[in-house]
């Protein structure tokens, strides 16, 4: 029997820069979870992390687009930076549910997030309103019985994504950038152009 919901998923992040390890992620999880697309959610700027340095909003949505332009799975959904913060996944989901009110999401998660899900907020509504798709890591230490004990219907919410393990990290980039070291395997030319015109991650 063929489909009829649009299955979408839900990929947020700071994105600062965005990579190829957020590409492969968000590619694998769209093949193994049989997504017909993928809403990247950049995150707006969080005024509880105190002394870190994150890139506006404007120049990091600009450097997604970049980085998804050539993808037409791939959408840019500014839900999170066109409304004032906190931004809990909850709203978010319930938001996005509106805007796509016959559609089947699954929220993109590592497994470290997955490990703290129960301390999250409304994590039962989240489950109600989302299936999730977790990327395992090797340390990402789940227990998940007591998270099934918490939260019953966990299982029949879990998708597991097999993903390749691709150790890129934004802050790594970000020192390499100011270090004047080559960036140019790590992110999409494109994004790697951006961030030259923007002078961004230079040392002050």
């Amino acid at each position: 029997m063929d489909r009829v919901a649009q299955r979408i998923g839900l990929f947020g992040g700071t994105f600062d820069p965005p990579h190829y390890g957020h590409l492969l992620l968000a590619q694998t999880a769209a093949e193994q979870l049989q997504l017909d697309q993928v809403l990247w959610i950049p995150a707006g700027l969080n005024p509880l992390k105190q002394g870190q340095q994150i890139t506006s909003v404007a120049k990091r949505l600009r450097l997604v687009g970049a980085a998804i332009s050539d993808n037409p799975m791939f959408q840019l959904s500014l839900v999170d930076t066109e409304r004032p913060a906190p931004h809990y996944t909850i709203d978010t989901l319930n938001i996005i549910q509106a805007q796509y009110p016959t559609a089947e999401l699954f929220f993109l998660m590592g497994g470290d997030s997955l490990a703290s899900f129960a301390r999250w907020r409304a994590p039962a509504e989240i489950l109600s309103v989302a299936q999730l798709g977790v990327m395992r890591r090797p340390d990402d230490a789940i227990a998940l019985d007591v998270l099934t004990n918490f939260l019953p219907t966990l299982p029949d919410r879990l998708n597991w994504i097999d993903a390749p393990l691709i150790e890129i990290s934004a802050t790594d980039l970000r020192n390499r950038t100011a270090n004047g070291n080559a960036t140019r395997y790590f992110m999409p030319d494109l994004v790697c152009d951006l961030i030259d015109t923007f002078g961004l991650y230079q040392r002050p």
